[in-house]
């Protein structure tokens, strides 16, 4: 029998006696969540990550990881009267994330890194330093939602579709989902998330929200990876699926699979895309859209977050994403191991990947059944 009833984050304690680690990013939403758990009455540690050179940091704005994040939280634990603490993790970092960014660029895949940080970094390190706290939980301020089912806790989409970061943390596994807690998941917009950022007197209430990779200064992935791999943007040729050189390009780490615009080859006809890159032969490869069309996706490193084991049948019907600005779509999921699968689209996708995050839904409702890694692309 439970010595008390349950409490907001579903643990049988009074919240004085419930110590909760908060991943602070300096962000309003990780600050909106510790604010929030502060006011109900838990014990609040704030703990933010240094993740890359804190002096250059500084200078950039619009970034999970700058200074200036980090200034601002510890603002927002003063202000709400709590701990905070500051991790350095940029050797962890560059080794778990940054290499494996450059390297897949430079491979021709197209990574998402953000997955990679939740992945090795947040939710395996940072959680570990939590476990270490003695908290009896953490909770962070991504747009996500965990529900207890049958089974136990479950991963579910956002409440609001349009902010919702499913796709970005469908590699969480169960085990660290019992440890999880997501307060924002159920809120319907940002606004609703402002609003409590002002109510609570926070200095990040207006704060802009951050758009880029947290070490990729304006979108600039090339300079990224150029620094990290000098020599990386050696010139090569762009040529069609035939092999005809059409024209010379400035390194293939500026283009993604897709890609249509600033190829530098136009006055050819109809439209040309990037549909494969070639990194070995440093080439380009274009041609029409319907060369893009993916109907087959390998994926591997599956996480599955459903109720039986993934091989326990020859396939399942869920919806998918591999891209998390587009809605999911119906597919069939045919696991070849416990960790590895193909994927059929039922209606084919454009520019799908290697690199890329293949994440599984329920075909009903908003539960998120895990995910895996394309492996394999055009």
């Amino acid at each position: 029998m439970l010595d008390h009833p349950l409490n907001s984050l579903g643990l049988p304690k009074q919240p004085s006696a419930t110590r909760v680690v908060v991943a602070m990013s300096g962000g309003v939403d990780s600050s909106v969540v510790a604010a929030m758990l502060k006011d109900e009455g838990y014990d609040v540690v704030g703990v933010t990550l240094q993740l890359y050179d804190h002096g250059a940091a500084l200078a950039k704005k619009g970034a999970c990881c700058a200074g200036r994040d980090i200034h601002d939280a510890r603002r927002v634990a003063e202000t709400m009267g709590f701990p905070h603490y500051v991790l350095d993790y940029e050797n962890t970092f560059r080794e778990a994330v940054m290499e494996e960014f450059a390297d897949a660029y430079l491979a021709g895949a197209t990574p998402v890194p953000c997955i990679r940080c939740n992945e090795r970094v947040k939710f395996k390190d940072l959680l570990a330093t939590a476990r270490d706290l003695d908290a009896d939980c953490m909770a962070t301020g991504h747009y996500i939602q965990r529900k207890t089912g049958d089974a136990g806790p479950e991963l579910h989409a956002a409440a609001d579709a349009g902010r919702d970061q499913s796709y970005f943390l469908f590699s969480t596994t169960a085990e660290q989902l019992a440890f999880l807690r997501f307060p924002l998941g159920h809120l319907h917009s940002k606004a609703e998330t402002r609003a409590l950022a002002a109510r609570y007197g926070l200095p990040v209430a207006d704060k802009p929200d951050s758009q880029d990779i947290c070490f990729v200064p304006n979108g600039n992935y090339a300079a990224v990876i150029e620094k990290l791999r000098p020599g990386a943007a050696d010139p090569g040729e762009i040529v069609d699926l035939e092999g005809r050189v059409l024209g010379q390009h400035r390194g293939v780490i500026h283009y993604t699979i897709g890609q249509r615009k600033g190829l530098g080859i136009g006055g050819l006809g109809d439209p040309l895309y990037v549909v494969r890159l070639d990194p070995e032969r440093r080439r380009v490869i274009v041609g029409p859209r319907e060369s893009l069309a993916t109907r087959t996706i390998p994926v591997r490193e599956v996480n599955w977050l459903g109720d039986v084991p993934f091989d326990s049948q020859p396939e399942w019907q869920v919806h998918v994403k591999v891209r998390s600005t587009r809605p999911p779509r119906p597919a069939v999921i045919r696991p070849l191991s416990a960790t590895e699968a193909e994927v059929e689209l039922l209606d084919p996708e454009d520019g799908v990947s290697a690199g890329q995050a293949c994440v599984f839904y329920a075909p009903e409702g908003s539960r998120v059944l895990g995910g895996g890694w394309v492996w394999r692309g055009r």
